[in-house]
């Protein structure tokens, strides 16, 4: 028999001592096996041969690599010898085979020694009886591949999946994936359902049919380009109607926003990421940041005209010259303690009468005591403290250069209490009285904007101001229990 090409194999099959083999002389072996030794040596594939009681090892130059380390000596002796540390496995399917019965497994996981240190295997064969023609089974042929670095790098892969999901699900923007030309919802983290409204059944739905509200608001017509051109969108403090109510009803919010497309291998794009993340109340708290800011550098600028103010009612009253000197020095030492506290933004919670008291050892006159002030004693929240800190010495502010405390006979009346009954409301009420004759200003200035703005952190504020011929009234509310809650 003539054994032809095979590599290294085919050398070992052509230069083996057969003479010595349970096998014998190759020219008087079975027509089954000549027949498939030359298929294995023709083939690229991982091919093995067991024969005979002694299940004599036959492979080509696919299967030694599998092989590692005992190859060549493996070759041309029984099988066991080749696979012993794994016989326990192999054993039940090579006995198998010779009793006639094949074996197909797409994956088959061992852990080898073949290379002289354990590893983990894994391998995709086909074990098939080899019969005469009266049906005796004279051997095993094998067919198989080992896919060891596929299953690894497969696993490897959900691996990675799995950690960027829990990356997503872990963000604290709100996530979602979009596939195909209609958007459809692929994933979506907590976040983003929280963001439209938890409760919603999006995946596996269409943008337009999941989140329905945002159709008519040229947010499909964004996803369209991104989808059609591959050019990523990207914006923030977006205004978007989102169904999100208690009752569905809508609630207007502010989102960053940015859009990617998603390519396949070939980059083909295939749908869209996702990543939005709710900043109404950033925004909101920004914006009163800017005012307060804003606030600031305008009570600056009215400094000099306060310092003056000071003097005056110090000086009017004050029975000597050296009196009015450590008054007036002590009202502009509380002055400047007063905005100390203003610009490091009302630390930790204070209480209603401290503010109003702040107000008064800068404004009042202790001679004519012109303000009169009532009120339990109430805990205030550090943010809502910060702005009532504001309105107070904005209002006496307003009342020294136009209104009650511009003359000499007019007078403040300051009284705060808790007013409702089902829900508890704080209300502060500022009254003038005595003074020039008020009317609604033709301009709203920096520090009416302050005023009107009502408490920062505060829900449900309310500020309302009349402008009665006889002074001005002035009236701030806001829910008694986020009024004096911590931030």
């Amino acid at each position: 028999m003539n054994f032809v090409g095979g590599g290294e194999c085919g050398d070992l099959f052509r230069g083996f001592a057969w003479e010595e083999s349970p096998l014998g002389c190759p020219d008087a072996w079975p027509v089954e096996l000549q027949t498939l030794v030359n298929v294995m040596l023709g083939s690229l594939q991982p091919m093995l041969i067991v024969w005979g009681p002694q299940q004599i090892t036959l492979y080509n130059d696919g299967y030694a690599q599998m092989c590692g380390n005992r190859h060549p000596a493996a070759f041309g002796h029984p099988f066991r010898d080749l696979w012993f540390d794994i016989w326990d496995a192999v054993d039940p399917i090579i006995s198998a085979a010779y009793a006639g019965q094949g074996t197909s497994m797409d994956d088959i996981q061992f852990i080898m020694h073949r290379k002289g240190y354990p590893e983990e295997t894994h391998f995709s064969f086909s074990y098939t009886p080899v019969r005469d023609q009266s049906g005796v089974v004279l051997g095993m042929f094998c067919a198989c591949t080992e896919i060891t670095s596929e299953i690894i790098m497969r696993r490897e892969q959900k691996s990675m999946q799995e950690k960027l999901l829990q990356i997503f699900e872990m963000s604290p923007a709100g996530i979602a994936t979009l596939s195909g030309p209609n958007h459809v919802f692929e994933f979506a983290n907590e976040e983003y359902y929280s963001m439209i409204g938890v409760g919603r059944d999006i995946i596996g739905r269409s943008v337009a049919e999941a989140v329905s509200e945002v159709v008519g608001q040229g947010f499909i017509d964004l996803l369209d380009a991104v989808y059609r051109t591959g050019e990523p969108f990207a914006a923030r403090g977006v205004p978007v109607e989102l169904n999100r109510g208690p009752e569905g009803e809508k609630q207007k919010r502010m989102i960053d926003l940015v859009y990617q497309a998603m390519r396949d291998p070939s980059g083909e794009i295939t749908g869209i990421l996702v990543q939005a993340q709710d900043v109404t109340e950033r925004l909101a708290e920004q914006k009163h940041r800017e005012l307060i800011s804003h606030e600031l550098g305008h009570r600056l600028k009215n400094q000099l005209a306060m310092v003056q103010a000071i003097a005056s009612q110090t000086l009017r009253s004050a029975d000597d010259l050296d009196t009015a000197r450590k008054t007036l020095s002590a009202r502009i030492g509380v002055l400047s303690a007063a905005h100390d506290t203003v610009i490091q933004g009302g630390l930790g919670t204070s209480q209603v009468h401290k503010l109003v008291n702040q107000m008064l050892e800068v404004h009042d006159d202790p001679m004519s005591s012109r303000f009169t002030v009532a009120g339990p004693n109430m805990r205030v929240g550090s943010r809502p403290s910060l702005s009532l800190s504001l309105i107070l010495h904005e209002l006496a502010t307003n009342a020294v250069k136009y209104g009650a405390l511009s003359v000499p006979d007019g007078r403040v009346d300051i009284r705060w209490h808790v007013v409702g009954q089902a829900a508890h409301r704080f209300e502060l009420v500022w009254t003038e009285t005595g003074g020039p004759s008020v009317a609604m200003p033709q301009r709203v200035g920096s520090g009416s904007r302050l005023i009107k703005a009502g408490l920062a952190g505060a829900a449900d504020s309310r500020v309302d101001i009349s402008y009665d011929a006889g002074g001005l009234r002035c009236t701030i509310s806001a829910d008694l229990s986020s009024f004096q809650q911590e931030h």
